[in-house]
């Protein structure tokens, strides 16, 4: 019998609404002259939020009367800069479809999106214009490349800030046209174009609201990249919904990031796991005035209590706060509101409001764990994404014929309803029929003094038995004698059950990791087989 766990909240009325309104259907009305957006790296550039009202719709007749027609998909292919909002909105106004794609992807690999999502239209940056042009020319039936800025024989979407063509009158229908087409991480298989909905995506910062408060008072820092559900939602549609001042990064560089928190008095940060080890344990944060700062939420990849908790004292703020999504989900189900006094470390909070909930057995995925047993999260609510783009096999093996979207994220729920996120189904190790969480593993190599970040896949070893191997970064003063795979094999077996020790250690430069902060396991793999090839050459330790 199915176990359904639901929100405490009241829910929220649904918006069907499209998502340019949704945002930025009162901005001019309502906060005029206040300032909407600075680029972090000039804040002589911004925008007022009368502008912004103004420039997106601006571009939107500019799109239109280039040719763009409701249902063409518009590839925006740009870092974080105070035009990405205008221009995605714009689209949006204009009747298309928005695929954002990676800044730093490959010709080849924005060409493979381009050719999936039948993208008609490419706004990009100069700088990565070669780019672009390639990925076109690869794929063939793009009508235009235009640019945010300037490059000669393009269209700026500057130039469309003077047109005088007519703003589209387009109908959207919220509950079926798709807004947004983010592409998944591919960590675990082939990228996939995700189908947002006006609906979903408006009706999850309706959900959001409440437990994440801003107003005209907050100034949000946006370094992590608008191209990702999680910056979309959290650094672009939340805070512009709500009148904030978001100062605008385009890449994650520590001196940059804390010189803008600075400057700037930032009030609240939304972050990913690595800016948190950053902030806990980076000498340099100690030499900059970070007390304007009022919370931290972390999402997009597990974060260690224990990681957070440092973070918290060195700062001197209240608890990290987690939330929990997926950018198939829109991508939140789950917050720690900012309001909870005590949360228990470790949670990712608890469920949105219109949101359910099953947590299924590993072991018998068609029946429903208890409370506190750890299961494969399902999630059902208005978030929940209308399918992969021309995957009906891959969207049909992801949310059943219920309307249960399987998560494949592992948690357990206790008593109180905070969820715990454990692991990633396909990522456990079985080691000799035992389940080993290789994000527990990490979280505890993450204690140790001398390593800098970690990661933990599992390995064969010449018996055959799948075994936990760490993949170690030391820190910058720590010289190899001084932290051995031997010390860290040792470490960890005080203070794991025996099934549990990590067997295997390996030292590498950097981690991969995807933008969001995940960990690039998929990597990790691969470098592993090529290691184990027959024909490899013998590496020295």
């Amino acid at each position: 019998m199915a176990h359904v766990f639901r929100s405490d909240y009241p829910d929220v009325q649904p918006l069907d609404t499209a998502i340019h309104d949704a945002v930025l259907g009162q901005a001019a009305a309502e906060f005029g002259d206040r300032v909407a957006l600075i680029d972090g790296t000039d804040d002589s550039r911004r925008l007022t939020y009368r502008q912004l009202d103004s420039f997106h719709r601006k571009i939107a007749a500019g799109l239109a009367a280039a040719g763009l027609v409701k249902g063409d998909v518009l590839a925006l292919h740009s870092p974080n800069t105070i035009a990405y909002p205008a221009v995605f909105f714009g689209a949006t106004r204009a009747g298309a479809t928005v695929t954002t794609a990676h800044p730093l992807a490959t010709a080849e690999e924005f060409a493979g999106q381009l050719r999936d999502s039948s993208a008609r239209w490419i706004v990009t940056a100069s700088p990565l214009l070669n780019t672009a042009r390639r990925a076109a020319e690869l794929v063939g039936g793009i009508e235009e490349i235009f640019v945010c800025d300037r490059a000669e024989g393009h269209t700026s979407v500057l130039d469309m800030l003077t047109t005088t063509a007519p703003e589209p009158m387009v109908t959207i229908d919220p509950a079926e046209d798709i807004a947004a087409l983010p592409y998944s991480s591919g960590t675990t298989g082939v990228p996939k174009g995700v189908m947002l909905t006006h609906r979903s995506m408006a009706t999850n910062l309706e959900q959001l609201r409440p437990f994440v408060p801003m107003g005209t008072d907050a100034r949000i820092l946006a370094v992590l990249p608008f191209f990702h559900i999680y910056g979309l939602t959290a650094l672009m549609n939340a805070p512009l919904r709500t009148g904030a001042t978001v100062v605008v990064l385009p890449r994650f560089d520590l001196p940059q990031f804390l010189t803008a928190i600075e400057k700037h008095r930032i009030t609240g940060l939304y972050v990913a796991p690595p800016i948190v080890l950053a902030l806990a344990k980076h000498p340099v944060v100690d030499r900059y005035d970070l007390s304007s700062i009022e919370y931290i939420v972390s999402s997009a990849a597990p974060l260690d209590a224990e990681l957070a908790a440092a973070c918290s004292r060195r700062l001197g703020l209240p608890p990290l706060r987690q939330a929990y999504g997926m950018t198939e989900l829109s991508p939140g189900t789950h917050v720690v509101p900012l309001a909870a006094e005590n949360p228990p470390p470790g949670a990712v909070g608890t469920l949105l409001p219109n949101t359910e909930m099953r947590i299924v057995s590993l072991d018998a995925p068609g029946e429903d764990a208890g409370t506190g047993t750890d299961g494969e999260i399902l999630i059902r609510g208005p978030q929940v994404m209308k399918g992969y783009l021309g995957r009906p096999d891959a969207t049909a093996a992801m949310i059943d014929t219920d309307g249960w979207l399987h998560t494949g994220d592992i948690g357990r729920v206790d008593e109180d309803g905070w969820l715990f996120v454990v692991d990633r189904v396909k990522e456990l190790i079985k080691y000799k029929g035992y389940q080993v969480a290789p994000a527990e593993l990490e979280a505890l190599l993450l204690g140790h003094a001398s390593i800098a970040d970690a990661a933990v896949i599992g390995v064969y070893d010449t018996d055959g038995n799948e075994v936990p191997k760490a993949f170690l970064v030391r820190r910058p003063a720590v010289a190899p004698v001084d932290l051995t795979a031997d010390d860290v094999m040792a470490y960890v077996t005080e203070r794991v059950a025996p099934y549990k020790k990590i067997r295997q250690v390996e030292f590498i430069d950097a981690v991969p990791r995807a933008v969001s902060g995940k960990i690039l396991r998929r990597e990790l793999r691969d470098r592993e087989k090529a290691r184990t090839a027959p024909d490899a050459p013998e590496k020295t330790p």
